[in-house]
């Protein structure tokens, strides 16, 4: 059996669970499509709206748009989401290329970062947020466990605070109420099975701390495994 404890394009996109597919070795985790739509945020988001499920308000900018009509690209970020804004590429994990946008130099910059890692950048509605995660398991009928939220002492949970800072903590149990707390697990749940993921992942949900709503964030099919993850 093979274990593809592997991060990121190629490794867990799909790519190397389709090679072993081909190959026909038996391999932990999800498939093709659980691994390539968990590794796109935005088809990712795409899936969860076709699915009921609630995401934050966002837009997908193609990158070669962004190079050839970069005011028309920022009127059409500001006509519809207002800052602060994220920029993330499309295809990428452990944050990497992940820019917080408080006004429009910041886009630029932040849509650069973005577009030179790949073809397509999610733009996302910024928000006051707690960041939770639930790692959920099993295949036909998976269970969740409880919610942890994560507290980095950076403006957000980047690639630093994920690998090299250690000011961020992981709270077990959440600071939750039962009601929210089975909230959160039955949205995780429903995310994880939405994209056909199996075995293991890990999902990450924002809550709304002025509106107390619940939105899915992204799901991670590899879950890393460092000191405060949910899988050490």
């Amino acid at each position: 059996v093979i274990f593809p404890v592997l991060h990121g394009p190629y490794g867990e996109d799909g790519t190397v669970q389709g090679l072993l597919e081909l190959a026909n070795l038996p391999y932990v985790g999800a498939g093709v499509v659980g691994s390539a739509v968990g590794m796109d945020k935005a088809i990712f988001k795409h899936v969860m709206v076709a699915n009921g499920l609630p995401v934050l308000p966002w837009l997908l900018v193609q990158s070669s748009d962004w190079r050839k009509r970069p005011y028309k690209v920022i009127e059409q970020i500001e006509a519809i989401l207002v800052y602060p804004v994220f920029t993330k590429p499309a295809n990428l994990g452990s944050s990497v290329g992940i820019s917080k946008c408080n006004n429009r130099e910041e886009l630029e910059a932040g849509l650069n970062e973005a577009a030179s890692y790949d073809r397509r950048v999610v733009v996302e509605q910024g928000a006051n947020v707690r960041e939770l995660e639930v790692s959920v398991l099993g295949n036909e009928d998976p269970v969740a466990s409880v919610v942890g939220e994560v507290r980095p002492l950076r403006d957000f949970y980047d690639y630093v605070a994920k690998y090299v800072s250690d000011d961020s903590e992981l709270i077990i149990p959440a600071d939750l109420t039962e009601a929210e707390s089975d909230e959160v697990r039955r949205l995780a749940v429903q995310a994880y099975r939405a994209i056909d993921c199996a075995g293991l992942g890990r999902v990450d949900l924002l809550l709304d701390v002025e509106h107390g709503r619940l939105y899915l964030n992204e799901i991670n099919t590899i879950p890393g495994f460092t000191r405060i993850s949910m899988y050490p």
